[in-house]
C-alpha cells in the first residue's frame, strides 16, 4: 500500500479571476512517493496544497502525469485513466464543518455506507465510534457538539467506508489551540492503528512537527523539499524551506573558501567573517547562504573563552533584550562583523548570566546547528 503522485496542472489568469491570457499564471508540479504514514502538505497560502488534494480525490483533473493509490490507477494522461470521484476509494475531512445537521452522529457516520448491509452498517459504526473515542456521542445532533467532538465524527464518517488514503485539509485550523493539540496527537495514534497513507495540510509548524513522518514543502506550485521533519529542519535544501520552517537568521553573502576533510566540515567565508558548517557538497568558490534558528544559539560570558572563529565563536554587543515570558529574545551585533542575530534563551539563562542591553558577550555557533544551502 502507499501512493505515487507525479503531476502538472496549470491555470492561466482567466481562470483564476484575472484579466484573459493565455499565459500560465500558476503551475502545480509535483512528484513524490509515500507508504503508510502521515505526511504533511506545508507551505504557504496559494502553495498548490488544495490544488494538490483536489487532484488526488478527483475534483480537479490535472493536465498531466500519474496517481496511483495502492495498486489502484486514479489517474494517467497517457493511458486516458481518470477515476470519477465516486469511484476513488479515499477518505477527506475538510476545514469547515460539514455534518449534516438534520442526522445525528450515528446517521452522520452511516451517510457513506448506503452500499453495506444493514447489519455490516451497524457494527462498522460501533466500530467508529469506539475508535475515535465518542461513543457517548451516537445520538446527539451536530449543534450539540463542541468543534473538536465534530472534527472527530467528520474523521469517523471519512474512516468508516474503509478508504485506500486519508485527505485532511487543514481540519484543526479553526479549533483552539489545546484542541487542535489533542486531535493531532490522536490522529497520529490513529494512524498508527489504521495503516493507510494520511494526507495532511497545516499552516502551524508544531503541528507538522507532532505529525509528520514526513513534510513535503511547496511553494510556487512546487515541490521543494521532501523528508522528515528534522531533515527538512536542519538540513532546508533552499531559502524558500529555511524560511517556512522559522530560519529568521539568514546570510546570503557567503561562498566556500574550503573543505576540511579531517572534521568532515567545509569553512565559509561570509563578507569578513569565516564560519564552519557541517560538510556542503559544493564547490569551492560556489556562493551559498547560511544561517541558523534562534533558539540554537549559545551564548557565554566574556570569561568563558574568547573569540576564535575556527571553533565559531565570536564577539556580540546586545542592543536588546526582548521579554517573551519563559524566553528572552535578544538582538546581538557582531563586533568585528557587520552582521545582526536575534538569539531566543531560556529567561533564567540571561539572568544567571546577569546580561543587559549593550554588554558585550560570546557567541557560539555549532557546527552541527548551522544550516548552508543554496539560496535560490
Amino acid at each position: 500500500m502507499g501512493i505515487k503522485v507525479n503531476i502538472k496542472k496549470w491555470y492561466n489568469k482567466a481562470e483564476i479571476g484575472g484579466k484573459k491570457s493565455a499565459k500560465k499564471a500558476f503551475m502545480l508540479d509535483v512528484n513524490f512517493e509515500m507508504g503508510n504514514e502521515l505526511v504533511v502538505l506545508f507551505g504557504p497560502s496559494g502553495s498548490g496544497k488544495t490544488t494538490l488534494f483536489k487532484c488526488v480525490s478527483g475534483i480537479v483533473e490535472p493536465d498531466d502525469g500519474i496517481i496511483t493509490v495502492g495498486g489502484n490507477v486514479y489517474y494517467d494522461e497517457d493511458k486516458r485513466i481518470n477515476l470519477p470521484i465516486q469511484k476513488r476509494n479515499l477518505g477527506y475531512v475538510f476545514q469547515n464543518d460539514t455534518l449534516f445537521p438534520h442526522m445525528n452522529v450515528r446517521k452522520n457516520i452511516e451517510c457513506g455506507l448506503k452500499s453495506w448491509e444493514k447489519e455490516n452498517r451497524g457494527k462498522r459504526v460501533m466500530e467508529m465510534l469506539d475508535l475515535l473515542h465518542i461513543e457517548e456521542l451516537e445520538t446527539r445532533y451536530p449543534s450539540q457538539l463542541s468543534g473538536g467532538q465534530k472534527q472527530r465524527v467528520a474523521l469517523a464518517r471519512a474512516l468508516a467506508p474503509k478508504p485506500e488514503i486519508l485527505l485532511l485539509d487543514e481540519p484543526f485550523s479553526a479549533l483552539d489551540t489545546e484542541i487542535r493539540t489533542n486531535l493531532a496527537k490522536k490522529i497520529k495514534t490513529l494512524q498508527n492503528k489504521i495503516r493507510i497513507p494520511l494526507l495532511f495540510i497545516t499552516h502551524n509548524l508544531e503541528e507538522a512537527f507532532l505529525l509528520a513522518s514526513k513534510i513535503l514543502v511547496l511553494h510556487g506550485g512546487k515541490a521543494q523539499q521532501f523528508g522528515t521533519p528534522e531533515e527538512i529542519f536542519y538540513n532546508p535544501q533552499n531559502r524558500h524551506v529555511a524560511e517556512l520552517f522559522g530560519l529568521s537568521n539568514i546570510f546570503d553573502d557567503a561562498y566556500v573558501k574550503e573543505h576540511d576533510e579531517e572534521s568532515k566540515s567545509t569553512i565559509l567565508k561570509s563578507g569578513r567573517m569565516q564560519i564552519k558548517v557541517k560538510y556542503l557538497n559544493c564547490r569551492v568558490g560556489d556562493g551559498v547562504c547560511w544561517g541558523i534558528h534562534p533558539e540554537n544559539i549559545t551564548l557565554l560570558s566574556l570569561d568563558s573563552g574568547s573569540e576564535d572563529q575556527d571553533e565559531n565563536m565570536y564577539l556580540a554587543f546586545i542592543n536588546s533584550i526582548l521579554n517573551k515570558g519563559p524566553k528572552k529574545r535578544i538582538t546581538l551585533k557582531f563586533v568585528r562583523h557587520n552582521k545582526i542575530l536575534n538569539v531566543e534563551v531560556p529567561a533564567q539563562f540571561v539572568d544567571s548570566l546577569k546580561l543587559h542591553a549593550s554588554d558585550l558577550c560570546l557567541v557560539k555557533l555549532e557546527i552541527s546547528k548551522v544550516v548552508a544551502f543554496h539560496c535560490f
